[in-house]
């Protein structure tokens, strides 16, 4: 789920107050060239979302699915492909609307890939692959001016931005990670200080000045591919399930948790039953790890991959 992201499908949950969730999906696939992970929102629902949600005492809305033009004729500009289609996609829209709501955000970014590429950098043109670069003040001038994206204006100071996981990096992401001096915990850091430190550690960065909500983006992908084998970019040498499922459950402790994005569940690219499965599951309790559910959690005994 989420909220709009990295640019692959997702879904997009919002808490109002501690136990009111909205859910917005996101079934979208142009950021990156991998059918399949436009049905990241269906599977978890399917996997029972909404009624474990309940079931732990929130009050949830779903508000569908973001609708999503199709632009057949949608020829790149530069090295950026799908520009046309990928004007509301998904961490950039999610951040941006939630900053649009509630000002000033800190923002944990879960993932294995960095994704703070520029329009300039990226060696691939996957717009999944640059979704901060365009959120950040500090690189605005860096960005150049793109047709359909007047609109997009940076939210986030690079101070506020705190990476997990990260162990999948382009070259240039390590110079703009060092030019911008963010926080940053690499899947080496999470091996020599331990999750429990890696996370007291964020939260007193995030916390230095001034308390403010925080943005959630959990790219799947930063699970082990063990736990989380169905989705498009998997890199071994990831977070275990457990070390996952802590990070939500003590950001969530904080009471700043104001929005989730959990992306890039890919149905298609499991390789089996079980790992589609695997996933689909893994997905849903770090969700419900966000909303209040605590301890090792268990997946749903009655959820099978739906018929297509």
């Amino acid at each position: 789920m989420k909220s709009f992201r990295g640019f692959l499908a997702g879904l997009t949950l919002t808490r109002a107050f501690h136990h009111r969730v909205g859910i917005i999906g996101a079934p979208f696939s142009k950021g990156q060239p991998k059918d399949g992970v436009q049905k990241g929102p269906e599977f978890i629902r399917d996997a029972g979302l909404i009624q474990r949600l309940k079931g732990q005492g929130c009050v949830v809305k779903d508000y569908g699915n973001v609708a999503f033009e199709d632009f057949p004729d949608d020829e790149p500009i530069g090295r950026l492909k799908n520009q046309r289609a990928l004007v509301c996609s998904l961490a950039i829209g999610s951040i941006s609307g939630h900053a649009a709501s509630r000002g000033e955000l800190s923002v944990l970014w879960v993932d294995a890939h960095a994704d703070i590429n520029t329009p300039l950098t990226t060696p691939t043109g996957n717009i999944h692959g640059q979704s901060l670069s365009y959120l950040i003040h500090e690189l605005h001038s860096k960005i150049p001016k793109l047709p359909n994206f007047s609109w997009l204006k940076p939210c986030v100071a690079a101070q506020d931005i705190v990476y997990i996981g990260l162990r999948d990096l382009d070259p240039e992401e390590h110079s703009i990670l060092k030019y911008l001096g963010i926080k940053t915990f690499f899947m080496t850091d999470v091996d020599r200080l331990g999750i429990a430190k890696v996370v007291e550690q964020t939260c007193d960065h995030m916390f230095l000045k001034v308390k403010k909500p925080i943005h959630l983006s959990f790219d799947i992908d930063a699970l082990d591919p063990s736990v989380s084998p169905a989705t498009g970019t998997p890199v071994v040498g990831g977070l275990t399930y457990r070390e996952g499922i802590y990070i939500c459950e003590n950001i969530c402790q904080t009471g700043l948790l104001s929005a989730v994005d959990l992306v890039e569940v890919n149905p298609e690219l499991g390789n089996s039953q079980e790992g589609v499965e695997s996933t689909v599951n893994a997905a849903v309790d770090l969700l419900l790890a966000c909303f209040g559910r605590h301890g090792e959690g268990s997946h749903n005994p009655d959820y099978t991959i739906p018929n297509p």
